[in-house]
């Protein structure tokens, strides 16, 4: 990190240390990194506002090159998704997310995690069904940590038939073919387009929410 760094942000975990202060674990564009915050829990901070759960933040940190650890002298707010506040279940699935994306990100700190997780807050803010967020999630969490899903091949080795169904085969990460299967080609080419595509176009997929149950159960079988 440069000795000042200022970039956007969402705020993954928040720690109180001391009296007054916080130590912050920040997603940004940049990857994941840890601030502190001084005096945030005082209560005329002027920090405090730009670091509250479910925002995007503009925020400057300074490196200190005494602690390791970046200090935050800037946070303020660009956009909020506060309607996530209003629902139980959506508030649930947000903090599964952001627990799920610093897990994640310990083992790959990628750029890419800032999208996931800005796009998926957005979908949960503005209602998308619950389902298509968390599948949307789950599948391009798993792309961005590396991990191959086979979508033009089965476990023989055949290329995948539209005429054939599937189910899904854990311990290969592909399909294979079965009489009864859950998946057909309407299936697979969701699964393709969910993850070459943002969360917002794949919540307009026709008749997605008749498809979305046999790739939900999949989506949390690849989770990292």
């Amino acid at each position: 990190m440069p000795n000042d760094l200022r970039t956007r942000a969402i705020v993954l975990r928040r720690t109180n240390y001391g009296e007054y202060d916080r130590i912050l674990n920040l997603l940004s564009p940049e990857g994941k990194f840890s601030v502190l915050a001084k005096g945030v829990r005082k209560e005329k901070s002027r920090l405090a506002g730009g670091i509250e759960p479910f925002l995007i933040s503009d925020v400057v940190v300074h490196q200190s090159h005494s602690t390791g650890l970046g200090i935050l002298t800037g946070a303020r707010m660009l956009n909020s998704f506060h309607n996530i506040l209003n629902s139980l279940e959506r508030l649930e699935l947000a903090s599964k997310i952001l627990r799920q994306l610093e897990h994640a990100s310990e083992q790959i700190n990628s750029p890419e995690h800032f999208s996931l997780l800005s796009q998926s807050l957005s979908g949960l803010h503005h209602s998308f069904e619950l389902e298509t967020v968390l599948t949307w999630f789950l599948l391009n969490l798993t792309r961005v940590s590396g991990e191959e899903i086979n979508l033009y091949r089965d476990t023989e080795g055949q290329t995948l038939d539209p005429k054939i169904r599937y189910n899904w085969d854990i311990t290969e990460k592909a399909f294979h073919p079965h009489l009864h299967g859950a998946f057909s080609a309407n299936e697979i080419k969701i699964i393709r387009l969910m993850l070459s595509n943002s969360l917002a176009f794949s919540a307009k997929i026709n008749q997605l929410e008749q498809f979305l149950p046999p790739i939900l159960a999949m989506a949390k079988t690849l989770s990292p």
